[in-house]
């Protein structure tokens, strides 16, 4: 088979492994290391013999992120926990760069990430696969060397815990920008009562700071309280799109300071997941919001 010809397919199906191992693994970096394993086993494999190559290649994105998730585990030596924020897909709130479009059309929201990396590594394959890919519980199972009823099971559990985590992040819905502005105006505003007014009265403030441990802030008036103070540094805030949803940036003196997500639920802001670990914040490259 012909490796110019090979390597076109492998370039079609590329945004759907990375989507399938970010959402697997919540790392860009991470995601973009399982998918060039993934084509270096694809080329040394005999291509002729596998009959639907776009399953082939997300089992095996599948497989590889999920001994990257174990390996995590024994370095650690705990459970997997919601310790940071996954990395954030950032685009304009104008319009997203050709570029990235597959990329983001196929994200979800920081909340589920977050949810996502307290499951068990089995769990987030099982889930992610099934309820995310559409993979038949026969192929997830022969990933996981355990039978389909089995698999069947740990996305059911998955799904469960999710739900019992937070429902804003599986089933809240984004925000509208329309919410996000009435909040970017309070927030800069200083003003305390208008945003109580568009918070949810039970609204969580995830806030990574790169200190090893989400900082979690919750209910309307403490966020509303934590939001006020922020209005006193005089950030340049703009709206974005992070990972689908509407979300916005923020700079001070020119320094990138922070990237947040949001959702809803009734028609007021739920989540607020919030990237601020200056390490993580310098890996990313976001002069296309500038273009």
């Amino acid at each position: 088979m012909d490796d110019d010809w090979l390597a076109e397919r492998f370039q079609e199906h590329r945004p759907r492994l990375r989507a399938v191992a970010h959402r697997m693994l919540g790392s860009a970096s991470e995601a973009d290391d399982a998918v060039q394993e993934a084509w270096l086993r694809l080329s040394r494999s005999d291509a002729g013999e596998i009959g639907n190559l776009e399953a082939w290649l997300v089992t095996v994105v599948g497989r590889v992120a999920l001994n990257m998730l174990r390996s995590r585990t024994t370095r650690r030596e705990e459970p997997l926990d919601a310790g940071h924020l996954p990395d954030p897909v950032v685009e304009r709130a104008d319009g997203t760069d050709p570029e990235h479009e597959a990329v983001l059309a196929d994200s979800v929201g920081l909340a589920l990430l977050v949810v996502l990396e307290t499951l068990t590594p089995a769990e987030r394959l099982a889930y992610v696969l099934h309820d995310m890919f559409s993979v038949p519980f026969d192929e997830i199972g022969a990933v996981l060397d355990r039978s389909p009823d089995a698999a069947r099971q740990l996305a059911s559990r998955g799904r469960r815990r999710i739900r019992d985590a937070d429902p804003a992040a599986g089933a809240g819905a984004p925000a509208e920008p329309q919410g996000v502005d009435a909040f970017l105006a309070a927030s800069r505003d200083g003003d305390f009562d208008a945003l109580v007014t568009v918070l949810d009265p039970d609204v969580v403030v995830r806030d990574d700071t790169g200190s090893g441990a989400l900082v979690e802030v919750r209910g309307a008036e403490r966020v509303a309280r934590r939001a006020v103070a922020f209005s006193q540094l005089g950030l340049d805030v703009r709206r974005v799109v992070v990972n689908g949803r509407p979300g916005f940036v923020s700079r001070l003196d020119g320094e990138l300071f922070a990237v947040a997500a949001l959702t809803v639920r009734d028609g007021r802001i739920a989540t607020l997941d919030i990237l601020r670990d200056p390490a993580r914040l310098a890996r990313l490259d976001l002069a296309h919001l500038d273009a």
